[in-house]
């Protein structure tokens, strides 16, 4: 995806003005706990800066998969507890996010307040990008700032529909996920790679042929290595691999070759009979894999290759671990080189960009996250904007962009 155009806040004066912000509420949950709040404190600049300069702000979001029904536990009204507790002041809180409940909690607002706006998904038109649903929702407000990256891969009433409707801005979450995505990919500082890790190519296929377009080393980790070991000849006894996408990772190394991208594959293997904690291991040469065995981490030489090729490398994009790191000891492979990513960074030598759910816990595991450039918590728009899709919510931004420029 290209560099997209998009007005920010340094462009919206909102003193006085009723605020539609388009939030990522959908935090984990665990018996009525918020297990992770990193999307409210990130959250937090934006509904601050909007507040502070005397904006009325209306916050939107989606919780869980209600399916278009009023699901109790899935109402937004404890999370908006959590978020006037992360932001130290009151938030209200409406019983639907458009209709008389909603307009009332919004007329009762003053300069500087937040209202969070009931699950928009209570309605069935928020996933069908309803356009009376992003009309109504849209007629609370003078302007839309979109601050939910990652929603931002759905065309849906709240993320796309609406920006429609008013003027709209990137808030300050979206702003800095758009530049470091930038920085990564559109407008890298050369040498770049990539760690791409997981189980499968299948799910991976867009991921890595537009990343063979825009890296010089692309490293592949988890057991969508063994797939194009395997590919290539070499037994991997009982590993986790895809026989049937055999023929398609010969035709990405080949593809690779012609692009002039190094592609990186483990030489040695940390090999288990069980896949347990702490079960006893064998470290093996790539070409040794015993028939009784499983790959379930990379091995110590190619966690030194890993580490040395990085440091040749000006710009780093992570999506996948490279091993089973949520089981003991196969997370030392992944802790390892995600350590010597948080020392390249740290010292300024090395700008990294990680994403991914299980990228993410990873390198949380590691202990790691304070040094990496940027990670995104996005998820599924994450891979979206790395596989090179357009993203409906951004496009959006754009689409606005472009209309408000003079002809």
């Amino acid at each position: 995806m290209a560099t997209v155009a998009f007005k920010t806040l340094d462009q919206l004066q909102p003193a006085g003005k009723k605020v539609l912000l388009r939030a990522d509420l959908n935090v984990p949950v665990k018996g009525g706990q918020i297990t992770d709040a990193t999307r409210l404190l990130r959250l937090l600049p934006t509904i601050q800066e909007l507040a502070q300069k005397g904006a009325r702000v209306i916050v939107v979001s989606h919780f869980d998969r209600p399916k278009g029904q009023r699901v109790p536990e899935m109402s937004l009204a404890p999370i908006a507890d959590a978020l006037g507790d992360a932001l130290g002041r009151p938030v209200t809180f409406a019983d639907d996010c458009i209709g008389p409940v909603a307009q009332k909690a919004v007329d009762a607002m003053q300069d500087g307040d937040v209202v969070v706006l009931e699950n928009t998904r209570f309605h069935p038109g928020e996933e069908a990008n309803d356009p009376d649903l992003a009309k109504s929702l849209a007629s609370l407000a003078d302007f839309y700032v979109n601050d939910a990256f990652s929603a931002a891969h759905r065309a849906h009433a709240s993320t796309e529909g609406v920006a429609r409707h008013l003027p709209s801005f990137a808030g300050r979450l979206m702003e800095t996920e758009l530049n470091a995505l930038n920085i990564a990919l559109e407008n890298p500082e050369r040498p770049v790679g990539a760690i791409i890790g997981g189980a499968k190519i299948s799910t991976k296929l867009d991921l890595i042929g537009n990343l063979l377009e825009k890296v010089q080393v692309l490293i592949i980790g988890g057991a969508m290595a063994n797939t194009f070991l395997a590919a290539q000849g070499v037994k991997v006894g009982r590993s986790l691999q895809e026989g049937e996408m055999h023929d398609t990772a010969r035709a990405i190394l080949a593809k690779a070759r012609e692009k002039g991208c190094e592609v990186v594959l483990p030489v040695d293997a940390v090999t288990a009979t069980e896949f347990k904690a702490n079960v006893p291991t064998q470290v093996v040469a790539i070409d040794a894999i015993p028939d009784d065995a499983m790959i379930l981490d990379v091995g110590p030489q190619t966690v030194r290759d890993l580490c040395a090729k990085i440091a040749t490398l000006k710009t780093l994009v992570w999506n996948g671990p490279l091993g089973a790191f949520e089981i003991p000891p196969f997370d030392a492979g992944t802790n390892a080189v995600a350590q010597e990513v948080g020392r390249l960074t740290h010292e300024g030598r090395l700008k990294s960009i990680a994403g991914g759910g299980d990228t993410v816990s990873a390198l949380r595991h590691a202990g790691v996250t304070k040094e990496i450039s940027y990670i995104s918590t996005a998820g599924g728009a994450f891979l979206e904007w790395l596989e090179g899709k357009t993203l409906p919510g951004i496009m959006a931004l754009e689409s606005v962009f472009e209309r408000a420029l003079p002809i």
